[in-house]
C-alpha cells in the first residue's frame, strides 16, 4: 500500500515538473509552478527558508522521500530502472554495496566550493533538478512541439485553429550535447544499477542522506521473521540493504518501499524508530574504527553545511544592496562586451550566483530571446540575444517561472522602467547610409522612445535620416536590434549592463 501511494505521488510530481518545461502557453505555470519552487537547490538559492526547512523536516520524519517522489531526476531514473527490471532474468539484479563516503562527501565539498567561488557551470552539471531541466527542455520539449505543430497542420486544413504552430530551434549546441550525455550516462547507470548516481554523486542526495540517518520512520527488518533469503538486497535499487546482516544504510535509502512488497515473510516494514531497533550487538555492532570514520564524516558534513549557510546569508545581503520572395539572410549574433541578463536579475553577478541553469525560463520565453550561454564560466546559464525576437515590455514570463531567485518577480511597470542595457549604433551597417534610402525601423518600434531620427548631414535637413540613441531612456529590450533590416549584422545592437538601474 505504501509503495502504491509513493508511486502515485511520484508520477504526479514527475508529470507536473515535466509539463512546466513542455508548456509554451504559460497556462501550466499558473497552476503547477510551485512544483519547481519546492525543489531543494532552487529553494536554497532563492533563500526560501520555509521550503528548505519543510524538506529537511520531511526527511527527518520519513527519510529521503524527496528523492523518490519530488525530485524529477530521481523519478526518471526509477522509470528507466523499472523498464530494465521488466526483463525476466533481471528482476532481482541488485546487490548490497558499502557506502562510498569519500566520494559522496568529496563531491559535496567540491559542489559547495564551486557555489562559493561562483563557478556556476560546475554547480549546474551536478544539480539534479537542473540536469533534468536541461534534458526536458532540450530533448523532450522539441518532440512535444513537433507533435503540436503536426496537430496544428491538420487542424488548419480542417478550418480549426485550436492548435497553433510554434518555432522549434536549437538554442545552444553545447547545452544540447551536455543534455544528451547526461541522459545517456544516467540511463545507463539506472538501467544497470538503479540509484548509483543519487547515492554517489548527487549533492542533494548526500545532504538529505545525512538527515535521513536520524529519520523517525524508517525501513526496519524483523530478525525473528527473516530467513536471510536476500531478496530485499537483490531488489533494493539503492544497494543499501544488507539482508544477511539485517542492516539498512538509511543515508542511502530513498524510501521507495520496493523491499516491503518483495519480502515474502513480512519481515520488512516501515516503522517508527525505537531504541531496540537501534541497538547493535555482536557482529551487528559497528567497529570502533568505522564509528570514528562516521564521526569524522559527520563533522566534515557539518562544516561544509556551515560554509553553505554562511554563503547563503552573504548572498542575501548582496540581494538587498545590489513581402517579397527574396531569401532573407539570417542575422548573426553581435559580439557583446557585456552579456544581457533578464530584467529582475538585478545584476549579472546576482544572476550568475543564483541561477541553476535549469532552462525553465528558456523554455517558457515566448519571444525566443533567452538561450543558454556558451561562456565556460557561465556555461548553460541563460543570456539574452535578439536575433529571433525582442524582450517585450509587457512580458514577465521568465520572472514568473524562475524557482531559484535568479530572476525575481517583477511587474510590467517595473520591467518597463528597468535598464538592462543600451543600444549602440553601427554607422557602417546602417541602410540609409549604405543604400541611400529612408528606414527608421528602430525609431518606430522603440517602446521607450529612446531613438530619434535626425538628418545625416547637419547642414542639409533633406539628407537621409540616421538614428541617435538616448542611452538614458533606452531599456535594452532589443526591439531595434531585432527589427533592423540590415543583414547579417544589425546596424544597431544592445550592450548589456552589469548592474541594472531604474529610470
Amino acid at each position: 500500500m505504501l509503495r502504491k501511494i509513493r508511486l502515485t505521488f511520484a508520477v504526479l510530481f514527475f508529470l507536473a515538473v515535466t509539463a512546466l518545461f513542455l508548456d509554451f502557453t504559460g497556462t501550466v505555470h499558473a497552476w503547477l509552478g510551485w512544483t519547481a519552487k519546492i525543489q531543494f537547490l532552487p529553494a536554497l538559492l532563492a533563500l526560501n527558508a520555509g521550503v528548505v526547512v519543510a524538506l529537511v523536516l520531511l526527511t527527518l520524519l520519513v527519510g529521503r522521500v524527496y528523492c523518490s517522489v519530488i525530485c524529477p531526476l530521481g523519478v526518471m531514473q526509477d522509470i528507466v530502472s523499472w523498464i530494465s527490471g521488466r526483463r525476466k532474468k533481471k528482476r532481482y539484479r541488485f546487490s548490497y554495496s558499502p557506502e562510498k563516503k569519500w566520494l559522496r562527501y568529496g563531491v559535496l565539498v567540491l559542489f559547495i566550493v564551486a557555489m562559493v567561488a561562483g563557478i556556476g557551470s560546475f554547480v549546474a552539471l551536478l544539480a539534479p533538478y537542473s540536469s533534468y531541466g536541461r534534458i526536458a527542455s532540450n530533448l523532450f520539449a522539441p518532440i512535444y512541439r513537433w507533435g503540436n505543430n503536426l496537430l496544428a497542420y491538420f487542424a488548419e486544413r480542417a478550418d480549426s485553429y485550436v492548435f497553433y504552430e510554434t518555432e522549434v530551434w536549437m538554442r545552444s549546441l553545447p547545452t544540447f550535447i551536455i543534455a544528451v550525455l547526461t541522459l545517456v550516462v544516467l540511463a545507463v547507470l539506472a538501467w544497470r544499477n538503479g540509484r548509483t548516481y543519487c547515492n554517489t554523486i548527487c549533492p542533494v542526495g548526500t545532504v538529505l542522506g545525512f538527515f535521513s540517518r536520524f529519520s523517525l520512520f524508517r525501513i526496519t527488518i524483523d530478525e525473528s521473521k527473516c530467513n536471510r533469503c536476500g531478496l530485499c538486497s537483490r531488489k533494493c535499487k539503492a544497494a543499501c540493504i544488507d539482508g544477511k546482516e539485517h542492516r539498512v544504510d538509511y543515508s542511502r535509502c530513498v524510501a521507495c518501499m520496493d523491499c516491503i512488497d518483495t519480502c515474502n515473510h513480512g519481515a520488512i516494514g516501515f516503522r517508527m524508530r525505537t531504541k531496540a531497533s537501534e541497538k547493535k550487538t555482536g557482529k551487528d555492532a559497528k567497529p570502533k574504527a568505522e564509528s570514528d570514520q562516521i564521526d569524522t564524516a559527520r563533522r566534515s558534513f557539518l562544516s561544509a553545511t556551515a560554509v553553505l549557510a554562511a554563503t547563503s546569508v552573504v548572498k542575501a545581503q548582496e540581494k538587498k544592496v545590489d513581402g517579397g520572395l527574396a531569401v532573407i539572410e539570417d542575422k548573426k549574433i553581435p559580439v557583446r562586451a557585456t552579456p544581457i541578463v533578464p530584467p529582475g536579475a538585478w545584476s549579472a553577478r546576482h544572476f550568475a550566483q543564483h541561477c541553476t541553469a535549469c532552462q525553465l525560463c528558456v523554455s517558457a520565453c515566448p519571444n525566443n530571446v533567452l538561450r543558454p550561454s556558451t561562456d565556460l564560466q557561465k556555461l548553460m546559464q541563460p543570456e539574452m540575444s535578439y536575433e529571433r525576437g525582442y524582450c517585450r515590455p509587457e512580458c514577465t514570463r521568465c520572472s514568473d517561472v524562475c524557482p531559484a531567485g535568479a530572476i525575481r518577480p517583477i511587474t510590467i511597470e517595473e520591467k518597463s522602467s528597468t535598464r538592462i542595457g543600451h543600444a549602440v549604433w553601427i554607422r557602417k551597417n546602417c541602410i540609409p547610409l549604405t543604400d541611400g534610402v529612408e528606414c527608421g525601423n528602430c525609431a518606430r518600434h522603440c517602446p521607450s522612445g529612446a531613438i530619434l531620427m535626425v538628418p545625416s548631414d547637419s547642414e542639409d535637413v533633406n539628407s537621409v535620416r540616421i538614428p541617435v540613441v538616448n542611452a538614458e531612456r533606452c531599456i535594452g529590450c532589443g526591439a531595434c536590434e531585432n527589427l533592423c533590416p540590415a543583414r547579417p549584422f544589425s546596424a544597431i545592437y544592445v550592450e548589456g549592463h552589469t548592474m541594472h538601474s531604474v529610470m
